[in-house]
């Protein structure tokens, strides 16, 4: 049956909300019957089960548990009688408002952050209407009820379910507004702010969630892919026969940019794709060897003074600030290329029948990829269908459909729903990775050693994808410049959990430890006074410094780094404890502190598991990954040559602590990996008098800085 026959079964009091240029909006069955592209996102059944749509995709870091439930404080629904339901790939429904466009795209750490407001109105709006059932049921004014979990309550305590005025209640034609004043205070929030469980965890434990891989559809054929080993070139011929002749194998699909194979199970696809033999046009990336690329062109950039360069943020005025300056500093540093290493392989199911399409898939922005597999088609995007699933890692790579849109394509060539899977190898050789980047920092002191002039420029290919972190919001510098010298070759970039901010901030952060170690200044005293901390930054300065005990004596052989991190609208500073192996090179992370700024704090519990992984995630990276490129080819192929943190290089322990301050969430997914870099080279500093510039942090590369 249809949604609109299940309702009159069932019995369901639903909700849609719509998002107008009023804002936000709650529509009546009938309303949403005949509206475009609205469906419900609260249901409440007269067994008193409410269902509550989320529109967080969920990749381990709990969107998809804190968006309903800021819904079911604000309505105040039995937490134990809510259902969760993925939201339909529309974002003019589904979607936050975000340069001037509705989008459900979740990266930034714009979850909690960007749908707060709303979710708080639907569920406020929500309450509302169950009162006014109520009080009409009574004959009382709606003004002498409240409401507790899943009950409404007159002034005598005469309760009445949510269930059963769902039984009964009609949704008026006009939905009540909302005044903020008519919102919970913080100390009347029964959810927000206390750590409730995830609902994915128990699914994820029992092996009952399902994720893109897992999906099996009726009829369905299996499918992997060979790309271009040189980004932008495309497949000219292939050994199709051989290839066809193989067991199990039932096709070959051109792509844009490759060649598909078809079988009847992914142990033959996936031997057919080794088995392919292609000859490839050039790709615009052909010869392009990052190292070389990095090391010398990127410098020369730097220093020509007719490179094209664009002004990313200006202030005051900087070459004033140098020229009168007491004392000036120079720094340069260096990034490699970072692949995102999520633990389930890209993948996706597809389904192409007549003008129709379905796709499973485990994406983090279900209405770009509903996009972008409408286009490929020739189809409109409500002609497509997204089946959200969960993902196995997502750090940013999987805002981009194009391995669903792959799925796609190939399904309607065989005409058969295809289960498309792309191995580790084709992941990493095709991958789209972090940018590389060169760094030049310069910054001017007055005659008291205050920082008064900034200037940072950054060398690359990926064009804002190199840029975040590079505004100065933590320090208040009078006199900055900031610039972007890009540059373009080929190679696909994307991103990546922080993006920007890990190298930028890498070298910010290093950079002003450097002043701070010539000014024989403590570090903490130093960003304070002469860097001119923001009070923000002040509070976690000081709270970190608290947390770590920062003066205390350490181990023989260990020492204390500091940074600063800044991401989504979150300010943090973070202490690591670090030791390194001058044998070997190794560097070992024993323990880590944290203080974050981000506000109000939705769910605590998910949000420090979010700062922990983003540690952890960082530290894997800056220890440890590097993609090179050599004649246009990634060098790596898998676990084996790109190598990534072990468990048993986790911190031994990591504690974090949110400030308490009366502001709206800020993002904090991403909080926890900027600074980490910063703060392991500081404290290598502080143990070996050596400064690290070029991440990551390879054994190799801390071997020659220590015998430089």
């Amino acid at each position: 049956m249809d949604r609109r026959e299940f309702l009159k079964v069932s019995g369901t009091l639903s909700f849609a909300i719509a998002l107008s240029a009023d804002g936000l909006q709650l529509l009546n069955e009938a309303q949403a019957a005949t509206a475009q592209k609205i469906n419900a996102w609260v249901r409440i059944a007269p067994d008193g089960t409410v269902t509550i749509l989320t529109a967080g995709a969920e990749m381990g870091q709990g969107s998809m548990t804190s968006l309903p439930l800021i819904v079911a404080d604000e309505m105040d629904a039995d937490w134990s009688k809510v259902r969760l339901e993925w939201a339909p790939a529309d974002p003019s429904n589904y979607g936050y408002s975000a340069r001037g466009s509705q989008m459900m795209l979740i990266a930034g750490s714009r979850a909690v952050m960007s749908y707060y407001d709303q979710l708080r109105t639907a569920g406020a709006q929500v309450r509302k209407v169950l009162v006014a059932n109520a009080a009409q049921k009574w004959n009382v004014d709606p003004k002498s009820l409240r409401t507790e979990p899943g009950f409404v309550v007159d002034a005598s305590g005469r309760k009445l379910s949510f269930g059963v005025i769902a039984a009964f209640a009609t949704v008026p034609a006009s939905m009540p507004a909302v005044d903020k004043s008519e919102l919970k205070k913080k100390e009347e929030f029964r959810f927000i702010g206390k750590s409730m469980p995830r609902r994915d965890i128990p699914l994820k434990v029992n092996g009952t969630a399902v994720y893109g891989i897992d999906v099996n559809v009726p009829g369905m054929v299996y499918a992997s892919a060979r790309h271009s080993p040189v980004a932008g070139g495309a497949a000219e011929s292939w050994n199709d026969a051989k290839v066809k002749s193989m067991k199990g194998v039932l096709g070959t699909v051109k792509l844009p940019d490759g060649v598909a194979v078809i079988a009847d199970s992914i142990p033959h696809a996936l031997a057919a794709r080794r088995a392919l033999e292609v000859k490839w046009s050039a790709g615009k990336a052909a010869g392009f060897d990052s190292e070389k690329v990095l090391d010398s062109a990127y410098v020369k950039v730097h220093a020509d003074p007719a490179a094209k360069t664009e002004v990313v943020d200006s202030k005051g005025n900087a070459k004033a600030a140098f020229q009168g300056a007491a004392k000036r500093y120079k720094a340069e540093y260096f990034s490699d290329y970072s692949y995102h290493a999520q633990m389930e392989p890209l993948n996706a199911v597809a389904r192409v029948e007549g003008d129709r399409a379905e796709i499973w898939e485990g994406t983090q922005d279900p209405g770009a990829s509903r996009e972008s597999v409408a286009k490929a088609l020739g189809f409109k995007p409500e002609q497509v269908t997204i089946h959200q699933c969960y993902m196995g890692g997502g750090f940013g790579r999987r805002t981009l459909g194009d391995y669903s849109t792959e799925a796609a394509r190939i399904a309607r060539e065989v005409k058969k729903p295809v289960k498309l899977v792309w191995p580790r190898e084709e992941d990493m050789q095709y991958g789209m990775f972090r940018p590389q980047a060169f760094q030049c920092l310069e910054a001017a002191q007055d005659a008291q050693g205050k920082v008064t002039g900034w200037s940072h420029c950054i060398v690359g290919d990926g064009g804002a994808l190199l840029t975040g972190g590079m505004r100065i919001i933590y320090y208040d510098i009078p006199n900055q410049h900031i610039e972007l010298r890009g540059t373009s070759h080929g190679i696909r970039v994307k991103h990546w959990r922080a993006v920007a901010h890990n190298f930028n901030m890498f070298a910010i952060e290093s950079f002003v430890d450097q002043m701070a170690t010539d000014a024989s200044m403590d570090p903490i005293a130093f960003r304070i006074e002469r860097m001119s901390a923001v009070p923000r930054i002040k509070t976690c300065l000081e709270k970190v410094a608290q947390m770590c005990d920062w003066n205390a004596p350490r181990p023989e052989g260990r020492a204390l780094g500091l940074a600063l991190t800044e991401r989504s609208g979150s300010l943090g500073a973070g202490v690591a404890e670090v030791s390194v192996d001058r044998g070997t090179g190794k560097i070992r992370v024993h323990k880590t502190w944290m203080a974050v700024d981000g506000g109000l704090i939705v769910q605590p519990e998910m949000a420090k598991h979010n700062i922990e992984s983003g540690i952890v995630y960082g530290l894997s990276s800056i220890l440890h990954e590097r993609i090179t490129l050599k004649g246009g080819e990634v060098q790596q192929s898998n676990f084996h040559d790109y190598h990534v943190l072990r468990m048993s290089d986790v911190p031994e322990t990591m504690e974090t602590a949110f400030i308490d301050r009366d502001a709206p969430p800020a993002g904090l997914g991403e909080t926890g990996t900027p600074w980490i870099a910063a703060a392991v080279a500081n404290a290598v500093h502080r143990l070996t008098g050596k400064r690290l510039t070029h991440m990551p942090f390879t054994p190799e590369r801390v071997k020659q800085t220590l015998t430089a």
